[in-house]
């Protein structure tokens, strides 16, 4: 039997606009393939082999709780995550936790806070918040390098989420965009980007939750997860998602 060993980091404290649902999707996605799936909550003061993990979560939190853990989360976990990313770990992090992935964030009142530089992006406070239903078009849904189940069917072209942040982040080299704005703000209002993505960690700013709208990225990081574990044979077998589709297509319609 195929298994997974899923790391949730900081569940208690950065956990804000239903973003533990994406651990929900990717705990059942799996369950319903017969793939036995363990989830760790990573907490404050937790040592962690991350070598020991397929996949990493790290969901958004209020500025309480970001700063509760960032502390934490860069001095312990800096390095070795790091290390991990670049060894090839399937990650996603949401808003607060895509932050702390980069080289700093600027706050609007000066105080630069450090990230771990797993991505090579960097964030600058503003005044005004980016609020709203966001619309992205997938790169990685048309350029042919994502992963989807073993069925023939195209790869939906769009994610949908809900954006909520005062940070602008932008992408140096070393990253490409998650996706193209259609609807909304993404990384900073002003060059159309959606998210970063380096390897196989992805970071984006929509909440939502992210992958119960959006299955067939669900799905996208599941494949990564189980090629990297068992090699390139690893393969999804196809789920029915007609209503999960059918909801999609939806919230694209009224967003396009």
């Amino acid at each position: 039997m195929l298994q997974l060993n899923i790391a949730h980091l900081y569940p208690e404290q950065m956990n804000i606009y239903g973003d533990r649902g994406n651990i929900l999707t990717l705990v059942q996605r799996c369950r319903w393939r017969d793939i036995a799936v363990h989830v760790d909550a990573i907490k404050p003061g937790q040592q962690v082999n991350w070598g020991s993990y397929d996949l990493a979560f790290f969901g958004g939190g209020q500025d309480s709780g970001q700063a509760l853990i960032a502390d934490d989360f860069v001095r312990r976990h800096g390095e070795a995550l790091k290390a991990a990313i670049d060894d090839g770990l399937t990650m996603l992090a949401i808003c607060g936790g895509y932050q702390l992935l980069g080289h700093y964030f600027l706050t609007h009142t000066h105080d630069k806070l450090p990230g771990i530089g797993a991505l090579d992006v960097h964030t600058v406070g503003g005044e005004k918040r980016l609020i709203g239903n966001i619309l992205v078009e997938w790169r990685e849904a048309f350029d042919g390098a994502a992963l989807t189940t073993s069925s023939a069917s195209p790869q939906p072209r769009y994610l949908v989420g809900f954006e909520n942040h005062s940070g602008r982040t932008y992408l140096g080299s070393e990253v490409r965009p998650l996706g193209q704005v259609r609807r909304g703000f993404g990384n900073n209002s002003e060059d159309g980007t959606e998210g970063a993505v380096y390897r196989n960690a992805h970071g984006c700013y929509m909440h939502g939750s992210l992958l119960p709208k959006n299955p067939h990225f669900a799905d996208h990081l599941l494949g990564l997860a189980l090629q990297r574990r068992y090699g390139s044979s690893a393969a999804l077998t196809p789920l029915d998602d007609q209503l999960e589709a059918q909801a999609h297509d939806v919230m694209v319609g009224r967003l396009a």
